[in-house]
């Protein structure tokens, strides 16, 4: 049932004029969703309060609450379509009233760990688009059909909630901002294993799929209270600078059993290093940093080693704010391994001295939907510098793309072998010392797989000048005969 809602939802955004793209189908029904869980979640703890004998004040004052502009009822339980708002008066009411008094939010709050804090952020944040109060309205009276109350209707929508994530992702031109495959995500969680207690940490979090996947894999049925609280208050850290990303992941960890997302709407690298204590650190860093991006003079001004890279001052940042002991999983492109130029052989030397870099699982190309780059995985400890790096090359006997995407089963022996570093035709250990310490080239170089002459006979070769020859005095002659 969610799943066919959606898709109507999409079909009536489709015909709006204020949405244009999938990142504004996943934006306008990113809000609308947030006010229906709110109602579910105010309902949830009115409930809670009433079976203790205590009495619930509500978060959103009565003229704001879903039941009384969006799904208003007669006292028999049916939709009251004479007090229900429509066309203009709906767009009216929602701009210029609701809109405003949910960011007043951000400032009343207690603090910004509350779910207060989080409606005022998201509100301050994004607008409503839909320029048809009439399709407005259908939107909503489809999304009141959606329940947030138990557990297997979370665990539903959150699963479609990511369908629409990667979606978005492979319709647009920076997919990888938003999506991290899910099984990649799994596999990366599995190798650094996080423990309760743990505090865990996604510098550039999009749409918080690193985060929401350490929940589920610490999430077990029979947590005690106390490990309930710490999951939900005191473990998952992220920060995001896009604004849609930021409102995409706040609701990726709340659809999956997060209430209150410690997700911070800030450029993560407009932090200096030199500023970071040992209270900011974290036990465990799981991303996969925006790779490509050119930073500007004054933000590479807040790194001791100075480059436009983006996803190389990510790793210096990944590296500082990792406590010691600490463990990180992060994507990188392959051409971090091997580069020279004098920034990155600098950031690997202090990555080889500062951490043990354990593992390098190597992707084939097209793990990411969208994005043509060739990607690795940085498995890393700090405290202890690198003497071994065990490597494992992902051979796939088909190519990944779209519709045959990266599954867990794929990387079933790489989670195998990585638990006792053992050699493969896909496996192998490099020792530090045997690599040359001015230039640390530390790129993929399987012994085990034998590279495919790419050079040709002499014959071929001359066939090939005879051919081009032969095609040149065709062209010269034309141009002659036109002269």
């Amino acid at each position: 049932m969610f799943e066919q809602t959606f898709k109507n939802i999409d079909d009536i955004l489709h015909k709006d004029a204020g949405c244009g793209s999938e990142l504004d189908y996943v934006e306008q029904t990113s809000w609308i969703l947030f006010l229906k869980y709110l109602d579910d979640l105010e309902k949830d703890r009115a409930t809670a309060a009433e079976l203790t004998g205590k009495t619930y004040a509500t978060i959103i004052d009565k003229p704001y609450q879903w039941t009384t502009w969006a799904m208003p009822k007669t006292k028999d339980g049916k939709f009251d379509h004479n007090k229900a708002l429509t066309g203009d008066d709906l767009t009216e009411f929602v701009n210029n009233k609701l809109f405003p008094y949910l960011k007043k939010f951000k400032t009343s709050a207690d603090g910004a760990d509350t779910i207060e804090y989080k409606i005022g952020e998201i509100f301050s944040e994004l607008k409503n688009r839909l320029q048809s109060g009439y399709n407005l309205r259908e939107v909503i009276n489809l999304i009141d059909t959606l329940r947030f109350r138990t557990h297997a209707e979370k665990h539903e929508m959150s699963h479609l909630y990511e369908d629409k994530i990667k979606n978005m992702g492979n319709a647009g031109r920076n997919g990888g901002e938003y999506y991290t495959p899910r099984p990649l995500i799994t596999t990366i969680v599995k190798v650094v294993a996080p423990k309760i207690g743990n505090k865990i940490y996604d510098g550039a979090c999009g749409s918080a799929g690193f985060l929401c996947e350490a929940f589920a894999y610490l999430n077990k049925k029979d947590l005690s209270t106390k490990d309930s609280i710490t999951l939900q208050k005191y473990t998952f850290y992220g920060k995001e600078k896009k604004s849609l990303a930021y409102i995409i992941g706040i609701m990726n960890m709340i659809f999956h059993g997060v209430e209150a997302p410690n997700i911070i709407h800030t450029n993560t690298l407009a932090e200096n290093l030199s500023d970071i204590q040992e209270k900011d650190r974290y036990d465990v860093v799981l991303a996969n940093p925006p790779f490509g991006g050119k930073e500007r003079a004054e933000v590479q001004q807040n790194f001791p080693i100075k480059t436009g890279e983006t996803a190389s001052l990510f790793l210096q940042h990944f590296i500082k704010i990792l406590k010691a002991g600490g463990k990180a999983g992060v994507v990188i492109k392959n051409t971090f391994l091997s580069n020279m130029d004098n920034a990155t052989v600098a950031i690997r030397k202090t990555l080889l001295e500062s951490c043990n870099l354990h593992t390098v699982l190597d992707l084939p190309g097209g793990t990411f939907t969208g994005a043509g780059v060739k990607t690795v995985v940085l498995f890393f400890e700090k405290g202890k510098p690198t003497q071994k790096v065990w490597y494992y090359q992902l051979n796939l006997e088909r190519n990944l793309g779209k519709t045959n995407p990266l599954n867990e089963n794929d990387l079933a022996e790489f989670v195998s072998l990585q638990k006792s570093f053992a050699d493969s035709a896909n496996s192998w250990t490099v020792n530090v010392k045997d690599v040359d310490p001015n230039i640390l080239d530390l790129s993929v170089k399987n012994p085990n797989k034998k590279e495919e002459s790419v050079l040709r006979s002499p014959k071929e070769i001359l066939a090939e000048i005879k051919a081009i020859d032969e095609a040149s005095a065709k062209i010269l002659d034309s141009i002659a005969g036109l002269l």
